[in-house]
């Protein structure tokens, strides 16, 4: 089922919805479970997976450093299979333009249609480590609009190489990212809008935004994009700050300004569990202001712990 008609089918109401991470390769998928296990009681319509970017690693061979291209985080679309049919519910794989050629893009979409997923949350994704800007991989694309684009022709029975005629043509509903306070690399806000809206006319059904801790830029942002003719859905997302070290590291990766009370009320704390519940706190009452809103659905950055989302949620579901 598409996110788009899990929003109708709620008449107004503010789902429940969370992001995970694959673990590293080589790890038990028992571990996600047990952190998806305690959030399923909330009801999630969809649960977000996300795709790592490809890294370099060093294996020493005979005292000799080979470097090799790998994924630590690799299965995000057999994560999503597992999960749908484990728990019953629909599952959104992040397809990134980044580590990807164009045709192992229409692959995995392929994968996707196979296996019933309905929904794509399509990104450019990060540079890699290695990099200061993002390149784009040979052959792959540059822009999350390109790839917008290419969901939106397999849609319609346009693959790469040749139009078929078909009465089995995919038809994904896709997702995109919005910035409440811009991409770290546009060059203002109404840049990045207008960018949103170019994504959104090639085919984007609804937005999910980037983590944000004061609702105002939530709230302005919105009103902004409709005021320039985006009217899809835009899901905020929110992050609950879990240790001190967010306080720096938030804001220097996702260019990202904290309220001052959030900061003095972190520099207070003794230690990381006092930090968490501060987060938890803070996320509770942003919570609460955007469901009275009336946004759409409340969409929870887990990074793959789910004792402060559990916290979180039974104050608001």
């Amino acid at each position: 089922m598409k996110v788009t008609d899990h929003i109708k089918a709620a008449k107004n109401e503010t789902l429940f919805s969370f992001e995970i991470i694959p673990p590293v390769k080589g790890r038990n998928i028992k571990e996600l479970y047990n952190n998806i296990d305690p959030l399923m009681e909330f009801n999630p319509p969809f649960i977000d997976v996300t795709t790592s970017r490809e890294e370099y690693v060093y294996i020493d061979r005979d005292g000799l450093l080979d470097k090799k291209l790998t994924r630590m985080r690799p299965g995000t679309v057999g994560i999503c299979a597992s999960i749908k049919h484990k728990y019953d519910v629909d599952t959104i794989p992040h397809v990134l333009c980044g580590g990807f050629t164009r045709e192992e893009t229409e692959y995995l979409l392929i994968d996707c249609h196979y296996l019933g997923i309905d929904n794509i949350m399509a990104l450019r994704g990060d540079a890699m480590k290695e990099e200061k800007y993002f390149e784009p991989s040979e052959g792959g694309h540059e822009y999350a609009s390109d790839l917008v684009k290419q969901i939106h022709n397999l849609n319609h029975g346009k693959y790469l190489h040749e139009v078929i005629e078909t009465d089995d043509c995919a038809d994904f509903c896709i997702g995109v990212a919005g910035y409440p306070e811009k991409h770290m690399e546009a060059p203002s806000l109404k840049t990045d809008l207008k960018w949103l809206k170019y994504k959104v006319d090639l085919g984007a059904d609804y937005v999910v935004t980037q983590m944000f801790f004061d609702n105002k830029k939530y709230f302005d942002f919105v009103e902004a994009a409709k005021s320039i003719g985006i009217n899809v859905p835009i899901i905020p997302g929110i992050k609950p700050i879990a240790i001190k070290k967010h306080l720096h590291l938030l804001p220097q990766v996702f260019r990202i300004d904290l309220p001052q009370e959030l900061i003095d009320a972190v520099d207070a704390c003794k230690d990381n569990k006092q930090v968490r519940q501060v987060g938890i706190e803070w996320a509770i009452e942003q919570s609460r202001e955007l469901r009275d809103a009336g946004v759409p659905v409340l969409h929870y950055y887990s990074m793959g712990k789910s004792t402060n989302i559990k916290a979180i949620a039974e104050a608001i579901f």
